[in-house]
């Protein structure tokens, strides 16, 4: 991960990793990935020059052909330049609608809300709803409680491939993001 995205993944009172969504526990170290990453040999998808994969940041950061690489693939699946000014909702952390307490992920704000609201009966806007492109900021549901279990049995981040915000368009065009997947992992082989 990238440091911004890991600290994405680290943000809710449950941190959860990125990929597998299992519980992360900040400061322990994972020794078998580790000594993995150490004895995996790779290619650069630039140069083709072969290495460790513990080697492989290092050399991505120097290699100007690896960078064109990412870039390419980046321009093929993106809409608007990458530079762009366009903010991005934040779609990991949501804050309690009736208490305003901040960085619940979605089974955080379940969990929380069963705890300690469930027998308020006040009408509020669903945070995680309101932060989806679909979503509507003004909805009151009539049963937040209701809504949240029943709506939000799945996190919407589990179908999107990489937690950094520029690579979570929600609007994008699956097909055509599909279709560049495919070439380039034909070309990657």
């Amino acid at each position: 991960f990238c440091t911004p995205c890991l600290q994405e993944c680290l943000k809710p009172k449950k941190p959860v990793c990125g990929v597998c969504r299992s519980t992360l526990s900040p400061g322990s170290r994972a020794l078998d990935l580790e000594k993995q990453i150490e004895t995996t040999e790779t290619t650069c998808n630039g140069c083709n020059k072969k290495m460790y994969l513990s080697k492989m940041r290092s050399h991505a950061a120097s290699c100007s052909k690896y960078q064109n690489y990412i870039m390419e693939g980046v321009k093929a699946v993106t809409k608007e330049p990458l530079h762009s000014t366009r903010s991005f909702p934040n779609r990991f952390t949501f804050p309690c609608p009736y208490c305003s307490e901040k960085n619940f992920d979605q089974e955080g704000l379940v969990e929380h809300c069963k705890a300690l609201h469930s027998m308020d009966a006040k009408q509020v806007v669903c945070p995680i709803c309101a932060s989806m492109p679909w979503g509507d900021p003004n909805y009151r549901s009539a049963n937040f409680m209701e809504h949240l279990q029943r709506r939000h049995r799945f996190s919407y981040d589990t179908f999107v491939a990489c937690p950094c915000p520029l690579f979570q368009d929600y609007d994008a065009d699956e097909d055509d993001m599909m279709a560049q997947v495919l070439m380039r992992s034909l070309r990657d082989k």
